[in-house]
């Protein structure tokens, strides 16, 4: 049999590694690991996006991953950051309405979460029930080139409520409501949260009423990123029955958006966030309604869309978040190690053969040299050396494997006759020296 030694030992370790730490190399680079620290771009401070982002950032810590919150001007600003892939951020928060997958093709939907509510008050002592009849009037509609504004100037817009037959303010939520209370405006159309403290005291300010719109089905036609919504009566207080009656009113699904560069376990990992945060049931929802598998503006991205229709994966279930990367590039090493491996494994039997052949081709090529030399004249040490060289072919043909050789019969005959040969000419060359002597 061969001979194996610790040299052989070594080249055959130093090869495993080579090829384990180049299958690793190369799924760092074809498969990275997903960042620990990523930007939400949120929205003004104290309004609803920046409390969403708090809610994902809360809960994404529990998986090693730090969140940062970038406050914006709102859903526009949003917009314009993660469509520039250099501002450094990969998910943004923002209302329906804004831009779509036309205006944005390098963005991913992770699904509606919630709703953004608008809302118009007006003071009690003037009789409101349509939008239109806002012509004419100081509204506060949000800080310019906030996705608020955006949607609240073209509901004033088809309404016939423009800049040039009205005054409209930009102003934030609490102070459109300090505004409002002191008679600086006569309305305030935002949105608010319904869970919002500044909602309680709008609605319980006695000088101050909310409008229903009378027309939100029609509105929902003309944009169909809007949704018609209904407040049920005492919802908000049942004992003061607040509302007073139902309400209609216009809302816009909020959306969670990612660039389509962003890493793919991110994906699972804020869908799972996103269930989490949005899936409980509340006044206008259902358990489950949201996260939503479709959206009407952006392609949802296949993995929410999975996440959301058969729940976390097997390892996603049963590991954390970091080792559950780890486990995937294990695993991914492990098919790349067992594709190049396998392969190998094949071929080896062939290459195994080739040596023995070729090792055996040359014992042979010697053994001709021998011959060869054996039919000059040679001298007795001469003959000699050429016996030592043919021991020497003999020993090296006795290692080989017998079964994996053809050659090896016909290598042994030859060398037992050239051995004869050889002892033959030494016995002839001996007696010539004794005659001569």
């Amino acid at each position: 049999m061969l001979r194996f030694n610790r040299w052989h030992l070594f080249k055959g370790l130093a090869v495993i590694v080579c090829i384990v730490g180049m299958s690793w190399l190369a799924v760092d680079y074809f498969v990275p690991a997903p960042p620990s620290k990523f930007t939400i771009a949120t929205g003004l401070k104290n309004q609803t996006y920046e409390a969403i982002g708090k809610r994902y950032r809360e809960i994404l810590a529990r998986s090693h991953v730090d969140v940062e919150l970038r406050l914006t001007n709102g859903a526009t600003e949003n917009v314009k950051l993660l469509n520039d892939p250099t501002s450094g951020i990969k998910v943004r928060i923002a209302q329906g309405g804004i831009s779509d997958s036309d205006q944005s093709p390098d963005l991913l939907s992770l699904g509606r979460i919630n709703y953004q509510i608008y809302w118009v008050f007006h003071r009690a002592t003037e009789t409101l029930d349509d939008v239109r009849q806002l012509k004419g009037k100081r509204i506060a509609v949000g800080p310019q080139g906030s996705g608020q504004r955006a949607t609240t100037e073209k509901i004033l817009g088809i309404s016939g409520v423009n800049p040039e037959n009205s005054t409209l303010l930009n102003l934030t939520t609490q102070g459109a409501e300090n505004a409002l209370n002191e008679g600086q405006i006569d309305a305030l159309f935002l949105p608010i949260a319904l869970d919002a403290p500044i909602l309680q005291s709008l609605l319980k300010n006695p000088r101050l009423r909310p409008m229903s719109f009378t027309e939100a089905e029609a509105v929902t036609r003309i944009f169909p990123f809007l949704v018609r919504l209904v407040l049920p009566r005492a919802v908000i207080d049942f004992e003061k029955i607040i509302p007073a009656t139902d309400m209609i009113l216009i809302a816009t699904p909020n959306v969670v958006l990612v660039r389509k560069d962003i890493h793919p376990a991110l994906i699972d990992l804020l869908a799972q966030t996103i269930v989490e945060a949005h899936g409980k049931p509340g006044v206008f929802q259902q358990a489950g309604e949201f996260p939503t598998l479709i959206d009407p503006e952006y392609p949802v991205a296949q993995s929410a869309r999975d996440f959301y229709k058969n729940g976390p994966s097997f390892m996603n279930r049963y590991l954390p978040f970091w080792m559950t990367n780890y486990v995937q590039r294990i695993i991914a090493v492990l098919v790349a190690v067992i594709a190049i491996v396998l392969p190998m494994f094949n071929f080896a039997p062939k290459l195994y053969h080739w040596f023995l052949q070729d090792r055996m081709r040359k014992l042979y090529r010697r053994l001709r040299i021998v011959e060869d030399a054996s039919q000059t004249e040679l001298t007795a040490p001469q003959v000699v050396s050429l016996q030592t060289e043919l021991e020497n072919i003999d020993s090296a043909a006795r290692i080989l494997p017998q079964r994996h050789s053809d050659l090896f019969f016909i290598l042994e005959q030859h060398i037992i006759l050239t051995r004869t040969q050889l002892a033959s000419r030494l016995v002839e060359v001996r007696r010539q020296i004794t005659k001569v002597v």
